[in-house]
């Protein structure tokens, strides 16, 4: 089985005005699935594009197994899967006709693109509507081409960036389970806001906002991190404007006695407040609440 270990080394990216996009990214990531969290303006997708080799960091380095992608990019490129979050598709293609064309432009050999091509059909359930034109294909189904052309060279990494924004409940719970599966031997990193994307499937997660690393590490450690701060209230629906001005809130329930708030606190917000076990969605809100205080 051959070796998936990515390593960055402080990477940043300024952009010319002087903007830091990422600010010194330090991370060792190896075979599994990397959940990448932040809320918009991260610097998740700016990540993205230095890993997949399509911008270069002005500041440190990425090793993909020993090698500098900076200065030798090609035995990264020949073994990468990227999807990103503005993949698009030739309406008046089939799907089929489509993973060809994109063989060819990827350097995959024209005596086994075909069968590459119907096996990567066949990986993301897609099989049985190969010939049909992409412009008849819902979002999900699109996704699913997308990740198609990802996997077209057989990659050891695979990158996919926001790729459930758009999808209904059902093809993201599809899409979700498609990423499990491809996780088996390679390195899956899976940039989202979403935390629903990754909280069942994620063997590690790295948590980003304004391009700074806030944490790396098992869900679990995340989890723990949150333990004793995480509250439940139930408070009059006038009030509930109030408190969502002056605490972080992950939920809320109408019930007959008022508003039910789940929410994150250094300390209870009330006497009548109760604390209550946390979870992913709480702690990920926890700490990125917590990075804005500092």
């Amino acid at each position: 089985m051959s070796a998936c270990t990515l390593h960055l080394d402080d990477v940043g990216f300024r952009y010319k005005r002087g903007h830091d996009a990422l600010a010194g990214v330090s991370l060792k990531l190896e075979r599994g699935i990397v959940g990448l969290l932040g809320p918009n303006g991260a610097g998740k997708s700016t990540l993205m594009r230095i890993l997949a080799t399509l911008a270069r960091p002005t500041r440190g380095q990425v090793h993909w197994n020993g090698e500098d992608i900076a200065r030798r990019p090609d035995p990264l490129r020949r073994t990468l899967g990227y999807l990103p979050q503005d993949f698009g598709v030739y309406p008046m293609l089939s799907a089929r006709e489509f993973l060809a064309y994109l063989s060819a432009v990827k350097g995959v050999s024209a005596k086994s693109a075909a069968a590459r091509v119907d096996a990567c059909l066949t990986q993301v359930g897609l099989d049985d509507v190969a010939d049909r034109r992409l412009g008849e294909f819902s979002g999900g189904m699109r996704q699913r081409v997308g990740i198609a052309q990802a996997l077209l060279n057989d990659p050891r990494l695979l990158i996919v960036d926001e790729p459930t924004v758009g999808l209904d409940p059902e093809e993201r719970l599809r899409f979700r389970h498609l990423i499990s599966d491809l996780a088996a031997d390679r390195l899956v990193i899976l940039s989202t806001h979403i935390v629903s994307d990754i909280e069942a499937s994620a063997t590690s997660l790295a948590v980003m906002a304004k391009g700074r690393l806030l944490f790396s590490g098992t869900p679990e450690a995340l989890i723990a991190d949150a333990a004793g701060h995480v509250w439940e209230w139930t408070v009059p629906e006038p009030q509930v404007a109030a408190i969502r001005a002056r605490h972080v809130t992950t939920g809320s329930q109408r019930r007959a006695d008022g508003v039910r708030l789940r929410l994150v606190a250094e300390t209870a917000p009330s006497p009548d407040a109760a604390p209550v076990a946390a979870g992913l969605e709480d702690a990920h809100l926890w700490l990125v609440a917590r990075s804005e205080d500092r």
